[in-house]
């Protein structure tokens, strides 16, 4: 049963099998759409014009023929044993212990696919010297210090710190302080921080669509093909920051009293660090914003996230880091490099949607149409907000959407501005795993569009090779 039938009369057999097919011509745009985008990508590289990556639109390169087939068969067991599972356990077990079996979930998928290359898969990415670990050196001797010259030193960092604002640098300095320095440990709260997003955009889904639709998300979640990705991109701890964020602002918004301050101001504070953690996640406030539209909180819920949505921005300013600085520094450093800047942007315009493809998988393509479709027939506005009601529990489809939405909303805005040209199997994990809900609006065939969604990270896990 669908989300809008839970809701409503039942539909009848021709009237789902028509609604079907704008599904099916999506899943079918999704998969050559992949397939142009990587035969341009070879064709620009043989002609010599898209020289940056050895496989674009990737940042990676192919893996040897044959394929290490042997080595995928544990990730192969955990997918099957999770297609087989997940359907069952999300509709049965108690809601209390569901987001922790998400992530339990989630977690067993990423490091499954990561250990087929073995164990150090999961730390060898943090060792490369352009990223993050490699700059510690310079930030011991006085964080303060680095805080207040690193716009003026920005030129001298390692290339991912050159890239984005200080707060991930101050993060693993602050990991190592606690005595758990070194990438192995690094990697460990990556890999634990990125596949809790799963429990809390199923915290969010209940919120504001009911508990219906977050138990139809938690498979999907759970079994997301960018897993391949989270394990270990720092842009998986992004996606945990946001995600958690975004979770308590909507408990904030669906709980009463005094007692619902307190998740607002939690939410607020993570919401507040996402500008410095990456100058690309400012369009992920977009999904946020929607869990205000859909879960109308009271003004001193809003107040409250509004205040401590400024403790972290007032803290670096007063610290020495001025966020503007920081852009210009990152834009100019970036236009003189001669990476990303030197891509085609017209190519990566188009290929970066394909990338995002890859991540979210042919379910949430399936679902795309009639994600749209609860968007344009405006269904939230006049069936929910129109009626004064202060969550839309009455419309789960569209709240679904909407949340999906404006995570597409954001990588959209991000693509369009052209300083996404490549490497963005990473950048977009942060907004790929809130599309990912979507794939709950029509699924009567919940395994076979899991089992999908599982080969198609074992193929990307089998094909390619990538740094992270």
């Amino acid at each position: 049963m669908t989300l809008t039938e839970a809701h409503g009369p039942a539909k009848t057999a021709e009237r789902r099998a028509r609604r079907r097919w704008p599904g099916w011509v999506a899943v079918a745009v999704w998969a050559a759409g992949i397939a142009a985008t990587f035969a341009v990508g070879w064709y620009l590289r043989r002609a010599g014009l898209a020289t940056e990556d050895p496989l674009p639109p990737l940042h990676a390169r192919a893996r040897g023929w044959p394929p290490p087939v042997r080595r995928l068969l544990p990730a192969a067991a955990v997918a099957a044993l999770a297609v087989a599972a997940l359907p069952a356990l999300a509709a049965r077990l108690p809601w209390r212990a569901l987001p922790p079996a998400a992530w339990a979930a989630s977690a067993a998928w990423t490091v499954a696919l990561a250990v087929c290359d073995g164990w150090d898969a999961l730390a060898r990415p943090l060792d490369a010297p352009t990223e993050y670990p490699a700059g510690l050196a310079q930030l011991r001797p006085d964080p303060s210090a680095w805080l207040r010259t690193f716009t003026e030193r920005l030129g001298g960092y390692t290339t991912h710190v050159r890239g984005h604002p200080p707060l991930p640098m101050l993060v693993l300095w602050a990991l190592e302080k606690a005595g758990l320095g070194g990438t192995g440990w690094a990697a460990a709260l990556i890999v634990a921080a990125g596949t809790s997003a799963a429990a809390a955009i199923a915290v969010t889904v209940r919120c504001l669509a009911g508990e219906r639709a977050a138990r139809a998300a938690v498979p999907f979640l759970a079994l997301a093909p960018l897993a391949v990705w989270i394990a270990t991109a720092m842009d998986a701890f992004f996606l945990a920051v946001g995600a958690w964020g975004t979770a308590l602002l909507a408990l904030a918004a669906r709980g009463a009293g005094r007692r619902a301050l307190v998740p607002a101001a939690a939410g607020g504070l993570l919401l507040g660090c996402l500008p410095y953690l990456s100058y690309g996640l400012l369009p992920l406030f977009a999904v946020p914003l929607a869990v205000v539209v859909l879960g109308r909180p009271r003004l001193r819920v809003l107040a409250a996230a509004g205040v401590a949505l400024a403790v972290v921005p007032a803290a670096f300013t007063l610290l020495g880091f001025w966020w503007p600085d920081g852009v210009r520094a990152t834009l100019d450093t970036y236009l003189v490099s001669r990476g990303s800047a030197q891509r085609s942007y017209a190519y990566f315009l188009f290929a970066n949607l394909a990338v995002l493809g890859l991540l979210t998988g042919p379910a949430v393509a399936h679902a795309l149409p009639r994600t749209l479709a609860e968007l344009c027939r405006g269904a939230l506005w006049r069936g929910v907000l129109g009626r004064g009601a202060r969550a839309s529990a009455a419309a789960p489809a569209a709240a679904v959407a909407v949340l999906a939405g404006a995570a597409l909303i954001g990588v959209l805005v991000l693509d369009a501005s052209g300083v996404t040209r490549g490497e963005v199997e990473r950048i977009w994990v942060p907004f790929a795993a809130w599309l990912t809900a979507a794939a709950a609006l029509d699924r009567p065939r919940v395994r076979a569009w899991l089992a999908a969604q599982a080969v198609t990270a074992l193929a990307v896990q089998a094909l390619v090779l990538s740094p992270w």
